[in-house]
């Protein structure tokens, strides 16, 4: 059984965050129902791939189920007539926040700490490389663990699904399926995980190499991209510069 644990998310709040952020979501009236979906979808998702998922995201998904049942039962009015009752969601938007304060603030001093090391002492001027821009390594293009993941189950729900479910050893190994996209980028300086995987007929293959794809991640030796609106992401070789 292989096992990868991979960091993409910082706790269930970075989490919740980064779907408000995607769908474009006002934080003071959360769809709770959608975006618990998606919550859950996600540890779906992770534990599918045989991933570790932290205890605090299952109680995170615990709460959202909670908040969403207060939310369908209903609720007798105040005697008083106010109609500004307690809404459940009130606990969750303000730790939401306050993490939001707590993520802006830390990110503020990284962008202190990048610009203090851009200064060097007088003399050190010789020393600086050229900086080398790659199109790659824009933000908007680095690869996300959802967006691989998402990319990942596209790819596993496009398989044929076979009738008979035998339990038997993979036929490929991750190290084999790492050669084989090494081989590909031999040939080519950019293939898609679809296209790499257009001739195979077992699904227990595409599970392979899209771990080998986190292998070969781990060594520093490819990276990825997305694409928004593609049901897929890209390989490339790192191109190492020559001193």
């Amino acid at each position: 059984m292989f096992r990868i644990s991979l960091e993409e998310f910082e706790g269930p709040l970075d989490l919740l965050l980064f779907f408000i952020k995607r769908d474009e979501l006002d934080i003071y009236d959360i769809p709770i129902a959608r975006i618990t979906a998606d919550f859950i979808a996600y540890i779906d998702a992770m534990q599918s791939l045989n991933l570790e998922v932290a205890a605090e995201f299952i109680y995170m998904a615990s709460l959202l189920m909670g908040i969403k049942v207060k939310m369908l039962l209903p609720r007798e009015l105040p005697l008083d007539g106010d109609a500004d009752e307690f809404d459940p969601r009130t606990e969750l938007v303000e730790r939401l926040l306050e993490y939001k304060r707590i993520k802006e603030g830390a990110l503020k001093l990284r962008s202190f700490e990048e610009r203090r090391g851009e200064v060097y002492a007088r003399g050190m001027g010789d020393e600086v490389e050229p900086e080398i821009h790659d199109e790659l390594q824009e933000p908007s293009m680095r690869p996300t663990l959802y967006g691989l993941i998402m990319a990942y189950k596209a790819a596993m729900d496009a398989m044929p699904k076979p009738r008979i479910q035998n339990v038997r050893e993979a036929p490929v190994t991750i190290e084999e399926q790492c050669s084989f996209i090494m081989g590909w980028l031999k040939r080519q300086v950019q293939v898609s995980f679809r296209t790499m995987l257009s001739g195979a007929d077992e699904r227990l293959v595409l599970v392979v190499t899209f771990l080998a794809v986190l292998e070969l991640c781990r060594r520093g030796e490819i990276q990825v991209l997305t694409r928004e609106g593609y049901d897929d992401f890209w390989i490339s070789g790192i191109v190492s510069v020559s001193q």
